[in-house]
């Protein structure tokens, strides 16, 4: 598995022609024994613009799960096999994520976020746990996640490659 994700940003150039505007290997930047997440895109308002060249993710880091107020994120981010490397409630919550005692009790890796995410597994397995129901995801499966609280768990012994699309949505009543 690739250490980085390449991505290629179009736009216009001065003459209002596309062009590429860039071709990068993302994230610049990796923690040694740290799992890839690599943001791939950011808006902050819909609809998006998409006038002029700025790059909202040079460097292919987002500090926070969830997108802006009223904004998008796309990355890409490997689920390293739980045996490995634990997730940890505290880091979700300093990434802008909300636990509950009893659900990291039952992985830490539970968590939610006010948001609309599209999940797309793209190499290998991991296991989507929900609150009440858990199912196998395998290259190819898309998921529909809705505001809900839920945990990846890759339960393998090799990472699993995740595309994910989070959309800024109105809160949930969790009851």
């Amino acid at each position: 598995m690739a250490d980085k994700v390449r991505r290629i940003v179009t736009g216009l150039n001065e003459k209002g022609r596309s062009v590429i505007l860039s071709d990068t290997l993302l994230p610049a930047e990796r923690a040694p024994g740290e799992p890839l997440r690599a943001a791939m895109w950011v808006t902050d308002r819909m609809p998006v613009s998409n006038e002029g060249t700025r790059d909202p993710v040079p460097d292919g880091v987002t500090p926070t799960i969830p997108p802006p107020k009223n904004g998008v994120v796309f990355r890409i981010t490997e689920i390293l096999p739980d045996a490995t490397h634990p997730s940890s409630p505290q880091a979700l919550v300093s990434r802008g994520a909300n636990v509950t005692p009893d659900r990291s009790a039952r992985h830490p890796g539970f968590h939610q976020t006010d948001t609309l995410d599209f999940a797309l597994c793209l190499e290998g397995e991991v296991w989507a746990v929900l609150d009440e129901s858990e199912t196998l995801m395998k290259a190819g499966d898309v998921l529909i996640q809705r505001g809900t609280y839920h945990a990846w768990s890759n339960r393998g012994d090799k990472p699993c490659r995740m595309a994910f699309v989070l959309i800024d949505a109105e809160p949930l009543n969790h009851g």
